[in-house]
């Protein structure tokens, strides 16, 4: 969507009371203030299309995830704990594309611990689901599978698959319910992730039949 520079003569009175609501908001007076006018007129703007989808993930994600306080129309952040000794977080954003074409938004995972071997049990998790998504979507013809994996840290793009915005919160509420599943089923132990694995992975194949995400 584009956009242009235009100049609004305003009162100081009704200026102070946009900046406090953009600061409440975490935004910016010149976007508040658009997307005040396109409410009023009934004009849809990136915000309000990344709010839907927003509003249709925390409809239906699964209640084991703590949804953080959202200071970005943009950026969604979530968080869990693990069933391990300590309980660590892990925390889930995810942040949608303004434009988006090719993607839709970017996912990070991020492990909260100081610990080397709980790292190292994050890392070797993603080493295994980063080959199961990457085969599971070249089967279905998408070879555009992009991510990134660190210490503690996997990044991931959202494919944009031409899904309307309600679609788009399902398919990622249940994308990030699958994995979070995952990774609980990882850390409380190898013997009995061996025997939830083929459900978990059938669950993702399922997932993909519906929605390419």
């Amino acid at each position: 969507m584009n956009k242009s520079v235009y100049s609004l003569v305003l009162m100081d009175d009704v200026i102070q009371a946009v900046d406090a609501e953009a600061y409440r908001r975490g935004t910016s007076r010149s976007n508040l203030i658009n997307q005040i006018l396109a409410e009023h007129l009934s004009c849809i703007t990136p915000e309000m299309r990344m709010q839907e989808i927003f509003c249709s993930l925390t409809d239906l994600i699964s209640s084991s995830f703590q949804i953080q306080q959202q200071r970005s129309a943009s950026l969604m952040t979530l968080r869990t704990a693990l069933e391990y000794k300590y309980r660590p977080t892990v925390n889930y954003k995810v942040e949608l594309e303004r434009s988006p074409d090719e993607f839709l938004g970017t996912l990070k995972v991020r492990i909260r611990t100081q610990s080397e071997p709980l790292i190292n049990l994050f890392n070797n998790f993603f080493i295994y689901r980063v080959k199961l998504e990457a085969a599971a979507l070249a089967q279905l013809s998408y070879e555009n599978y992009t991510c990134e994996l660190c210490s503690g840290s996997f990044t991931r793009k959202l494919i944009n698959s031409g899904l309307n915005e309600e679609q788009n919160g399902a398919a990622i509420s249940r994308y990030l319910t699958n994995l979070n599943q995952s990774i609980q089923a990882y850390f409380s132990g190898p013997q009995s992730f061996r025997q939830l694995a083929p459900e978990l992975e059938y669950e993702y194949k399922n997932l993909l039949e519906e929605f390419i995400i």
